[in-house]
């Protein structure tokens, strides 16, 4: 049993030189008789830093890491560890003192400079050691309610079963009494998340308040540069925007599961008609973009390999060779009692060349977008990873550049020319173009901006920002799934429950799924830059494989990271900010045929 030790051991060391360092190399003060100028004191500061970030994040990562994909007492203990350690040296209050002296200076420093600065103060402010005790507690609540999301085991008539298992229900059965217990047997982990949930709430927003912002939603939406009330009404905007389009969408989609459960037409839909856990997408409808039947020869190895051929064949390098060893791709062998995190999601544990997927990859079309989207994330790692950009900015843009990437991908590799180029589909498939765009609209497309900006935008910021009593966060969940997606449940859900921590993000990356949203939008803009001005293709049918200048675009944005200002870089990639248009336009052909399938029904819910 020496993995817990392990761990610790090096993390102890890693700390005691990191911190040896710090109090060796950094002043106590910034005074006007220092014979350094302002950049080379900055220079200096962040040479010691950035070195001493990459390392002590590689620590944290790799026990995280651990955590996920093997969840023990012994693997918690080091996560939790590791995560204390990382606080330690980034919420040093030491480390903040001199951030913000240097940046009192700014004028006198570069922009690369100032960014690398203002991004250690967010970073900081996620662990302020300026309050010991409390980012202590937040860390080890966080490892506690990370373990109960990773291993919780959910069951259905008296027997274990996977996620992917309530997945493949879902999307097959058309039994609604199966499917409703289905649909309430995935909802089984919120009551196990709740009271932990509760406590991360204030453990949260106290590290927020300790370096000056209002909430934990106000701190995660100022690596954006936005207030919290500009957020939401971004997001609000996205669905006023979009709103013309997702009713005819609702309107269209509950007649026809209607017609398919042998029902009378409902106002809202129920929860459990749909195929998705949390009606966040409404795949499954539009038959004649079914690619199922295509995928019963292939294997899930091949599915990866299909993804990462989707760069290669842009121009891109091949992953790095320990990818493979070190990734954890496909579900559990029959028999391994092994618990890991079935959410799909792609680490960069060093900051360098360590890139990881976490996935339970199956050879369907789901997880053959899945793959492609979480090895966008794995590109735009490789793009950044760079000497030009410090390992304090080796991110994205902006949080949604990521997630718009992956969803590029995803979209770009739904395409039905690039099906046939990488054979999916047989080159003489006859596609029903309007089959193949309505199935984009319903997954993600349209309804997962009215889950993202709607309901978990409005219900985190609720939570958050007002802190909403938790013995109202149920009731305030459903309002919202009703307001905002037309949907309800099957039954009341009482506040035991708690439906919002049987998601995955509202655990562990909180206060974050607008990112998601603007993620949607991003992804249409670049796509339809990629298509009209690169490929001279139409959006909704066109093809990336083998045309290296798409990979030279998509490259130039991925490689400056957080160098730059997140519109500067779309404005210079794009010519616009960020803006609905391209989705609107994208799905403009769809909207005119589902006015006629809706003609003389009542449209919406209200």
């Amino acid at each position: 049993m020496s993995l817990p030790r392990s761990p610790c051991a090096t993390t102890r060391a890693v700390l005691g030189a990191l911190l040896l360092a710090t109090a060796v190399a950094l002043p106590s003060k910034l005074c006007a008789a220092d014979t350094h100028s302002s950049q080379d004191r900055a220079d200096r500061f962040l040479s010691l830093v950035n070195a001493s970030y990459q390392a002590i994040a590689y620590v944290e990562n790799e026990a995280q890491w651990k955590a996920a994909t093997d969840v023990t007492p012994a693997h918690d203990a080091a996560s939790a560890t590791a995560g204390k350690a990382r606080a330690a040296f980034v919420g040093n209050p030491v480390l903040i003192k001199e951030t913000k002296q240097l940046l009192l200076l700014r004028r006198e420093l570069t922009e690369l400079t100032v960014r690398q600065l203002e991004r250690l103060l967010l970073i900081a402010a996620e662990s302020p050691m300026t309050n010991p005790q409390l980012t202590t507690a937040r860390i080890e609540a966080e490892t506690a309610q990370n373990s109960i999301l990773n291993s919780f085991e959910f069951t259905l008539a008296g027997k274990v079963i996977t996620a992917n298992d309530l997945d493949n229900l879902l999307n097959t059965s058309t039994d609604l009494v199966e499917r409703r217990a289905v649909w309430e047997a995935s909802k089984t982990s919120g009551p196990a998340l709740r009271d932990g949930l509760v406590t991360l709430r204030d453990l949260r927003n106290g590290v927020a308040h300790e370096m000056g912002y209002a909430d934990y939603f106000a701190l995660q939406v100022a690596s954006y540069g936005v207030s919290t009330d500009e957020m939401l009404t971004l997001n609000d905007e996205f669905m006023r925007v979009l709103r013309p389009l997702y009713l005819q969408l609702h309107t269209w989609t509950k007649y026809q599961l209607a017609e398919k459960f042998k029902q009378p037409v409902p106002n809202r839909i129920p929860a459990h008609w749909i195929n998705n856990r949390w009606s966040q997408e409404w795949d499954g409808l539009s038959a004649g973009a079914d690619l199922t039947p295509f995928f019963k020869d292939r294997t899930a190895e091949w599915v990866v390999k299909s993804a990462e051929s989707f760069y290669t064949g842009m121009g891109f390098p091949k992953m790095p060779e320990s990818f493979w060893p070190k990734s954890d791709l496909y579900p559990l062998a029959g028999g391994d009692k092994r618990k890991k995190n079935t959410h799909a999601s792609a680490w960069h544990l060093d900051l360098a060349s360590d890139i990881r997927s976490l996935m339970s990859v199956e050879p369907n079309p789901s997880w053959f977008t899945t793959a492609h989207h979480e090895l966008g994330h794995v590109y735009y790692f490789m793009g950044y990873t760079r000497p030009e950009v410090p390992p304090l900015l080796r991110n994205g843009a902006n949080p949604a550049f990521h997630e718009g990437f992956g969803e590029l991908t995803a979209l770009a590799a739904a395409q039905v020319p690039y099906l046939k180029s990488v054979g999916v589909l047989p080159a003489d498939f006859k596609a029903d173009e309007t089959a193949f765009l309505l199935n984009n609209a319903l997954s993600p497309g349209i309804p997962f901006i009215y889950w993202s900006s709607g309901v978990m935008a409005h219900w985190e910021a609720d939570v958050y920002a007002k802190n909403l009593p938790a013995n109202e966060w149920n009731k305030r969940w459903w309002r919202y799934v009703g307001e905002f997606q037309g949907v309800e449940a099957p039954s009341e859900r009482g506040e035991e429950f708690c439906d919002p921590a049987t998601k995955t993000h509202i655990n562990d990356n909180p206060a974050f799924y607008y990112t998601y949203a603007i993620a949607q939008v991003f992804k249409h803009q670049l796509h339809d830059h990629i298509a009209k001005k690169i490929l001279h293709q139409p959006p909704q049918s066109c093809n990336y494989a083998g045309r290296p200048e798409v990979g030279d675009f998509i490259r130039k944005i991925m490689a400056q990271g957080q160098t730059a200002d997140w519109r500067k870089i779309l404005r210079d990639a794009t010519g616009e900010d960020l803006s609905t248009r391209a989705m609107v336009e994208y799905y403009t052909p769809l909207l005119g045929w589902l006015e006629k399938e809706n003609n003389g029904r009542p449209i919406g819910w209200k």
